[in-house]
């Protein structure tokens, strides 16, 4: 639609013709409006009835709310009209009519339960606040590759039907190959260390994982955004550090970028994180955790942390922070061990104080002590061959982590349920749309 304007775009003085959807119809008797709304705002159309052609008045008046239309008139001030001008009319085109009964309200006057909201996405979308944790989620995604492309890393995608799981177990959902078994991958850990041995050292990636959990929770999904790290030549430290550097700049993009979304979400003083990201050890933790005096049973070495511990300690650190030091016991096979204690890892967590955002670690890179952990974890060397073989080939020191896409826009804006931070989610319950 070549001559059309935006409503936010619409100056006194011209002629502009705006294309949107019939947001609200006001009669007020000799006078009326239609309130018509696109992606930049909303914009007041008046009809003077006695001074207006007939099937024009009409036109306007008797469309559906949600319907998309097409106006052009003139642009005039008028100080009372939400956006301090409005158009008067020549001609009102019904571009398509929507049904007068919708299944939930865009305006917003009327409340829907979140399934409601789920089951009918577009019209969800058409509401202020709903389409502002949308714009924020992609100033999130862009910050985030910007950041990485602050620490040199290249991005990359790999695959997400894989022949075998990244950790193994049964939380992997199967599918038929050609006639092979095979899986939706539940994460791009073991691709993207292949790549660190690679020529390009230090990579990103962007992408879905998926996983067959029977969790029924408000934060947790099995079908999830992944935003993945790795670089050679890093340490587990340094990884906290850029993780610590992508998190801060994706709060820092929406706070420069988002103003008007987080207005409507009634954000008044959105800030970024300052100082440096408090780093306690696992047994730092249990200590707190225990002393909170929240748990019916004390935490021991060796114990994953409950939901209630890490609230708990959340609580009392008011801000994100990294658990470092697990027990080698409870982390993956290729997360490395420290050398001078092997039941300490370099595994670390990077925790909000309502949840895991983060999991990462420096990794295993001797051949050796690869397969080994493979075989403390029970799982076959020999199934993951395509991976453990290039560590043959000279694969440097790397680490590196997964941050959760959808708990990072969560958190960041304390949506109750993580459902909210997707267009179309997948649960246990949902497969469409």
């Amino acid at each position: 639609m070549e001559d059309r304007t935006y409503t936010a775009d619409a100056e006194p003085g011209e002629t502009a013709t705006v294309a949107g959807w019939a947001h609200e119809i006001r009669d007020l008797g000799g006078i009326a409006f239609l309130i018509v709304r696109d992606t930049t705002g909303k914009i007041q159309v008046k009809f003077e009835k006695d001074e207006m052609d007939d099937d024009l008045v009409e036109t306007g008046m008797n469309v559906n709310r949600e319907s998309v239309v097409k106006v052009t008139g003139d642009v005039e001030e008028e100080e009372r009209a939400p956006t301090g001008v409005e158009i008067v009319p020549e001609s009102v085109e019904v571009i398509a009519d929507a049904d007068p009964e919708l299944p939930l309200d865009p305006s917003g006057k009327v409340d829907a339960d979140l399934s409601t909201r789920l089951d009918n996405r577009t019209l969800d979308l058409r509401k202020d606040e709903t389409k502002a944790i949308f714009e924020i989620r992609a100033e999130v995604l862009r910050s985030v590759r910007e950041a990485f492309r602050d620490l040199g890393c290249t991005e990359i995608n790999t695959p997400k039907i894989v022949a075998t799981g990244t950790e193994g177990g049964t939380e992997l959902f199967p599918i038929t190959y050609f006639g092979q078994e095979a899986f939706m991958n539940q994460s791009p850990q073991l691709f993207k260390q292949l790549m660190v041995g690679s020529g390009l050292e230090r990579v990103f990636e962007v992408g879905p994982i998926f996983r067959a959990e029977e969790h029924n929770t408000p934060r947790h999904l099995n079908e999830a955004t992944s935003i993945d790290f790795e670089s050679a030549f890093y340490d587990h430290e340094d990884a906290m550090d850029a993780c610590e550097h992508v998190v801060k700049s994706a709060y820092e993009g929406v706070a420069e970028n988002c103003q008007a979304e987080l207005e409507a979400l009634g954000y008044e003083d959105f800030e970024a994180p300052e100082g440096d990201f408090p780093r306690l050890s696992y047994e730092e933790t249990i200590e707190r955790i225990n002393a909170t005096g929240e748990l019916d049973e004390q935490l021991v070495w060796g114990d994953d942390l409950p939901t209630e511990g890490e609230k708990a300690l959340g609580e009392e650190m008011g801000g994100h922070y990294f658990i470092t030091d697990w027990p080698s016991e409870i982390k993956p096979f290729y997360i490395k061990d420290h050398d001078d204690d092997e039941q300490l890892s370099t595994g670390f967590d990077l925790m909000h104080p309502n949840m895991e955002l983060v999991s990462g670690g420096q990794r295993e890179h001797r051949y050796d002590h690869l397969v080994e952990g493979f075989e403390q974890q029970g799982l076959d060397p020999e199934s993951f061959e395509y991976y453990t073989k290039m560590f043959k080939y000279g694969m440097p020191p790397h680490a590196g982590w997964g941050l959760g896409g959808e708990r990072l826009v969560m958190t960041m804006l304390g949506l109750e349920n993580i459902r909210e931070a997707v267009l179309f989610p997948r649960d246990r319950q949902r497969l469409s749309p």
